[in-house]
């Protein structure tokens, strides 16, 4: 199967898959993590490798398929395997996507899991989706999901957690979303994979501290 049609099948499948998540989860997350995770991908010297770039495309695109926070069905886990069976993709394609889908999250970096620094694909994705998490998108973003969960803005008496295990991060409720930037978002900066990424996480980094400096001052009623 041509990759063009795999590529506008799993476009297709994004669409259908995440068409009820709030708008921090949704298709537009995906379409540019797709188009950071490509950019990226020629920064880091990809462009001349058909296959790398297949596979950075379509695990940007497939991703968020199954993302645990918005799972309505067990059996939603296994869509992305079917997908790739389904199209025919080769096996080495395969196994790499199913690689970087799996194992890209911020909670499996806090499990300790292996990741995937051992090929350049694994961290150009990775980069991508974190890219997305931080900046002026990833305060939206933050704010969005935040609201959606009916999550609190702050509370100055709940401290940020210090002592993250990948089972505590996954209690949501146990958090404030002002308090999510001091958990995970300030920390993407320094866990980029690739020099393309880190370069771009500095200007977003930057511009999430003044963010929260702001907030901060106006919540005391110093600004």
């Amino acid at each position: 199967m041509a990759r063009k049609e795999t590529v506008r099948n799993a476009e297709k499948l994004v669409e259908r898959a995440m068409r009820g998540n709030d708008a921090s989860h949704d298709a537009a997350h995906v379409w540019r993590v797709r188009e950071l995770a490509l950019s990226l991908a020629r920064e880091e010297g990809l462009f001349s490798n058909p296959d790398s770039m297949e596979i950075v495309e379509l695990a940007a695109l497939l991703h968020d398929i199954g993302d645990y926070k918005y799972l309505r069905d067990p059996s939603e886990e296994k869509i992305v395997v079917n997908f790739l069976e389904q199209e025919c993709v080769e096996e080495h394609k395969k196994m790499k996507i199913l690689q970087i889908v799996k194992g890209m999250g911020f909670k499996e970096e806090l499990a300790g899991l292996p990741n995937g620094e051992f090929f350049p694909e694994f961290g150009i994705v990775q980069d991508a989706d974190r890219l997305d998490a931080i900046g002026a998108i990833g305060i939206a973003r933050c704010f969005t999901f935040g609201g959606s969960r009916s999550r609190v803005l702050h509370d100055p008496m709940i401290q940020p957690r210090s002592d993250l295990s990948k089972e505590r991060y996954m209690k949501k409720d146990e958090q404030t979303t002002v308090n999510h930037f001091h958990e995970k978002l300030l920390k993407l900066k320094d866990l980029m994979k690739t020099k393309a990424g880190q370069k771009r996480a500095e200007k977003r980094h930057k511009f999430m501290e003044e963010f929260l400096k702001e907030f901060y001052d106006e919540w005391d009623g110093r600004a």
